[in-house]
């Protein structure tokens, strides 16, 4: 599978991975912009204007216009907002590739951003961060963020708050496309069954138009200087605790991104991954048990989810803990088995995830967001068989220390019995 780079003539990247074995195409418009380059005071614009895209545009000037017209090809739609970018896509048949181009840039280009849309809007976005709120299996990776970052741009809510939220007027949205919605700040990317030529010629017709302004894409860098763990608890009445254990990791295409892929395949690989073992099949502590990683420009995290029950957190945390030190003291060694085990479940799974055009999509399009270059599919198994024992031990020995340490819980607690460190725990 390969992937071919063009630059048009305004300087917007196009990214194409031709698939002629499928029926449909996928349209994917990325914006190098999100959360994290908001001004505190108007949080939440980036994911509100995701949304305001859909209200009217142009050619179709309400809702109803432009879901009528997705839904007259068969085609889907949505779009979504992290803290460093944010994408629209279309995906649809092959053989109706320019309707979609046409709906796809006239909804992201030329947004009506109508004053009582945004004010009707409003009520919509408040209803979604009280569902996030009484959500507590997905509020929690918010918390861990908020402390993980602490006094950054990454440790705000994408959604933005209540408050700022009923701030945001028409002419923010106005000033924050004019500040980001560049084409060397965006990136199109297309992958399916298509003919170059014809592709080539509807992207330069519906995207040729943004004027070129020969600026670079924008960087949002921070400093962190975490120097004891962070504790953080919100009291909520729960059936079950939830808790995520983790440590500030490492950037974006860092030079150990595939020893911390195998790394995080031991510990949360697949049910007979450690975490999952000892959490869940020994001790019987939590149904759901996750290892993840996650890169930014400038940091990440590396950490394991739990939901619990409410009198064993403790020996949750523990057991995390310890699987987590253990491995990286060496006192649970990874034998040949297990490292050649976690090896083929990275391969196996990233191989599964390429007959998913989406996930296809993002594999190019952040490589080239983030670095500016983009990864032959060849190489990411190559790289994976090249990671020694010794790799997994010092990236683990580099993650996982205390001053990097961060802990969120919700459930409720009035005081956290559960954390014996001399650390002071943060509460709401």
């Amino acid at each position: 599978m390969d992937c071919k780079k063009i630059i048009l003539k305004n300087n917007l990247r196009v990214l194409l991975v031709p698939r002629d074995d499928l029926k449909s195409v996928l349209v994917n418009l990325w914006v190098k912009t999100g959360s994290r380059f908001e001004e505190d005071e108007k949080a939440g614009l980036s994911h509100f204007l995701e949304h305001m895209v859909f209200k009217g545009s142009k050619k179709r000037p309400s809702a109803k216009a432009i879901s009528e017209s997705i839904d007259s090809i068969g085609a889907e739609t949505n779009a979504g907002t992290s803290k460093e970018w944010t994408n629209f896509y279309i995906k649809s048949r092959a053989d109706v590739i320019e309707k979609s181009i046409d709906i796809l840039s006239d909804i992201v280009l030329h947004p009506l951003l109508k004053e009582e849309e945004i004010e009707k809007e409003k009520g919509v976005i408040l209803e979604e961060i009280a569902m996030y709120e009484d959500t507590p299996m997905t509020k929690i990776y918010d918390i861990f963020e908020n402390i993980t970052f602490a006094g950054s741009s990454l440790a705000r809510d994408i959604a933005g708050t209540k408050e700022t939220v009923k701030g945001l007027k028409r002419e923010d949205f106005l000033n924050y496309r004019e500040k980001y919605y560049y084409p060397e700040n965006m990136l199109l990317s297309v992958v399916g069954n298509f003919k170059e030529d014809t592709l080539l010629r509807l992207v330069e017709e519906y995207f040729g138009e943004l004027k070129k302004t020969d600026q670079k894409p924008l960087s949002a860098w921070d400093s962190f200087d975490q120097k004891r763990p962070n504790v953080f608890l919100k009291k909520k009445k729960t059936d079950q605790a939830h808790l995520i254990v983790g440590f500030r990791g490492a950037e974006f295409g860092h030079k150990d991104r595939y020893a911390e892929a195998v790394l995080s395949s031991v510990l949360g690989g697949g049910m007979s991954s450690r975490m999952f073992i000892e959490v869940r099949e020994k001790r019987g502590l939590a149904y759901a048990v996750r290892v993840g990683v996650d890169h930014g420009e400038d940091s990440g995290s590396f950490l394991t989810y739990a939901g619990v029950q409410t009198a064993k957190i403790k020996e949750a945390i523990d057991v995390i803990l310890d699987q987590y030190f253990g491995l990286r003291d060496r006192r649970y060694r990874i034998d040949k088995k297990e490292f050649f085990k976690a090896k083929e479940y990275l391969k196996g799974h990233f191989a599964l995830s390429l007959e998913n055009t989406h996930a296809v999509c993002d594999f190019f399009s952040l490589e080239e967001l983030y670095l500016g270059k983009t990864r032959k599919i060849e190489s990411v198994f190559e790289e994976i068989d090249r990671v020694k024992v010794e790799d997994v031990y010092r990236v683990a020995e580099n993650f996982f220390r205390e001053n990097r340490l961060n802990i969120a819980v919700i459930g409720p607690y009035e005081k956290a019995t559960w954390w014996t460190g001399s650390d002071p725990v943060h509460k709401i």
